[in-house]
């Protein structure tokens, strides 16, 4: 008798939490503009179709931000479910709410590392080759909440220079997204500034992945007309996060998905990690530790 109540009981807890998940009517895609709003949900689109079909909601939406922050905030609020970002912007959203979303998977390069680098860039004919070349010109920096475009480069950079940042250049600023900022170095609005790459592979294709790679390919960057003047450290890959706010059921289905997509669409994993990637891999916040410690040092949350 007391083992029919038992699988009673677990049918019907299997049954509530299935219920839950088709109770979610619209799934929302956060995409962080750092890339051009076009291109970025171009390369979503296959993941909103497949996402629809893996869960069973009626809707899968893509929400562009011009900026990291309209992410974050969506994630804080429960307006966005779903987001690939660096690991500063799941650092700003854990310093605040610790329990608003789980960084659940990242994926690995195709050499099977899981990280990548801040890259400083520069015009090749701007003469400029190292950080000394760089002592008193502009800076520029992708957003404030990008690991690699901003805190990284705030972090390490210190170290090499022997001064602050802001005493070391004339001047710092915003590109408005990792393209924006590579399109402002080449235009002369800065000196130099910070993007990120995989770190593997050519560097006339802009390396394996990252944003000088996606450049590349869409035939906006010509390798040959800007120099690699400083790397950072490793940085560990972005999470893919989820939202809390959503039921047990529909997270366990929306990271089956994404654990799926390499093999089933592997084309589709490539557009979404903006590179030639391996696979996902399972993360948990003690994997992003390190920068949620040099957010709180560098920014504050």
């Amino acid at each position: 008798m007391l083992k029919k109540t038992l699988l009673a009981a677990v049918a019907l807890s299997v049954l509530a939490g299935s219920a839950m998940a088709q109770d979610v009517k619209v799934l929302r895609i956060g995409l962080d503009g750092s890339e051009n709003e076009a291109d970025q949900i171009r390369n979503t689109q296959c993941v909103a179709d497949g996402l629809k079909a893996a869960t069973g909601v009626p809707e899968v939406q893509i929400f562009p931000s011009p900026d990291y922050n309209g992410v974050i905030q969506g994630l804080l609020g429960g307006t966005i479910d779903i987001a690939s970002m660096g690991a500063s912007s799941y650092a700003a959203i854990a310093i605040k709410d610790p329990k608003a979303v789980d960084p659940i998977l990242t994926y690995t390069q195709s050499d099977g590392s899981s990280g990548y680098y801040s890259i400083m860039v520069a015009r090749k004919d701007s003469g400029i080759k190292t950080l000394a070349d760089l002592k008193g010109k502009k800076l520029g920096f992708a957003d404030p909440d990008s690991t690699s475009g901003y805190l990284v480069p705030n972090v390490a950079l210190p170290k090499e220079i022997g001064a602050p940042v802001k005493e070391y250049f004339s001047e710092t600023g915003f590109g408005g997204g990792h393209e924006n900022l590579v399109l402002a170095v080449l235009d002369k609005k800065f000196d130099a500034g910070t993007t990120f790459g995989s770190g593997v592979g050519k560097w006339e294709d802009g390396y394996t992945g990252g944003n000088l790679h996606q450049m590349v390919n869409k035939g906006n960057l010509d390798m040959d007309d800007i120099v690699e003047v400083w790397k950072s450290p490793l940085i560990p890959n972005g999470p893919l996060m989820v939202n809390n706010k959503l039921p047990e059921a529909m997270r366990a289905k929306v990271e089956a998905y994404f654990m799926d997509l390499p093999k089933k669409d592997h084309d589709c994993f490539k557009s979404y990690t903006q590179g030639d990637n391996k696979e996902y891999i399972k993360v948990d916040p003690s994997f992003y530790q390190t920068i949620v410690d040099a957010r709180k040092s560098v920014i504050g949350g």
